[in-house]
């Protein structure tokens, strides 16, 4: 199912107008959607990860780090943002999450604005975690949605090192539910197998594709 977004972004080649075809692909933490967004990539398409971007943000030197310094000074240090120390201060005090994020959201709307620009492929895909809970996917011609049952999601997301239940539970608390984002979503990519997705997401490109070129 393809929305047939009126915003879709056409760029020049020779004297023909080649529509670059914006699919959002989004879901909850460890729900399989870096795999998703590679088996796109192997496909052709070109992708845009929003984690990527906010790394690039928090660099030193990079345009996050005076905004973040005003709200968290002890995050930013040699004009870089310490992910680490900043997440700690948002586990002490999680109500400053909103103003990190009107730091943040506009910065990377920025970012993927310049990346859909130069895109030079028929299908970019926005890897974009909190895709509904801000409002990105309006701007998507499609979205597409990861999804796992609960428990596997847990266990995923446990046997990373650098994850405890506190934290989990608060990236949970930030998200939409899966269900939710299920039912919003164009297409659903199921993670059971790593063959099953790459299955899905073959189907997904396809299926773009023909709706691009009919």
């Amino acid at each position: 199912m393809v929305r047939g977004h009126p915003d879709r972004h056409h760029r020049a080649k020779g004297h023909v107008a080649v529509m670059t075809f914006k699919l959002g692909l989004t879901g909850s933490i460890g729900m399989g959607k870096s795999t998703a967004a590679g088996f796109f990539a192997d496909l052709g398409c070109a992708v845009w990860d929003a984690d990527a971007a906010v790394h690039r943000l928090y660099a030193a030197g990079g345009p996050a780090a005076d905004p973040v310094s005003a709200v968290f000074p002890a995050a930013v240090n040699n004009g870089a943002v310490s992910r680490d120390i900043l997440k700690q201060e948002l586990m002490t005090d999680p109500t400053k999450f909103k103003a990190l994020e009107q730091i943040i959201h506009p910065l990377v709307a920025q970012d993927r604005a310049d990346f859909i620009a130069t895109a030079t492929t028929d299908i970019v895909v926005l890897d974009i975690p909190l895709l509904f809970e801000t409002g990105a996917d309006r701007a998507m011609d499609a979205v597409a949605c990861v999804s796992i049952d609960a428990d596997t999601q847990k266990q995923r997301v446990m046997a990373r090192q650098t994850m405890d239940e506190r934290t989990f539970q608060q990236i949970l608390d930030r998200q939409w539910p899966n269900a939710d984002k299920v039912a919003k979503s164009d297409y659903v990519i199921h993670t059971d197998s790593l063959d099953h997705a790459k299955h899905q997401v073959a189907d997904i490109v396809t299926t773009i594709r023909t709706s691009i070129n009919a």
